[in-house]
């Protein structure tokens, strides 16, 4: 069980202010409601068959000089800074 203890400590970490911390605590016990479905299913004994490909087929690696400063082309790149687009809840 998920207190809102835990998720404002959380966020703390995470560094995000959370004004309603009870509204994610449902959405929380909603996540781990839907894992476990998904650990119910019991598909443990399920091989995943994936075709072998020999190294030969594999494509060469290459370098291809890049002369310009990446950073640069980046959009809202300010000083030595990305800034990054805000979090929605």
């Amino acid at each position: 069980m998920v207190t809102e203890e835990e998720i404002e400590h959380v966020s703390k970490l995470m560094r995000i202010e959370i004004d309603d911390h009870e509204e994610y605590v449902e959405k929380v016990h909603n996540m781990i409601n839907y894992f476990d479905i998904l650990d119910s299913a019991g598909v443990e004994s399920e091989e995943i068959s994936m075709p072998e490909i020999s190294i030969s087929q594999l494509r060469e690696d290459e370098y291809i000089p890049f002369d310009d400063k990446l950073i640069e082309k980046l959009n809202h790149y300010k000083g030595t800074y990305v800034r990054a687009p805000k979090m929605s809840s």
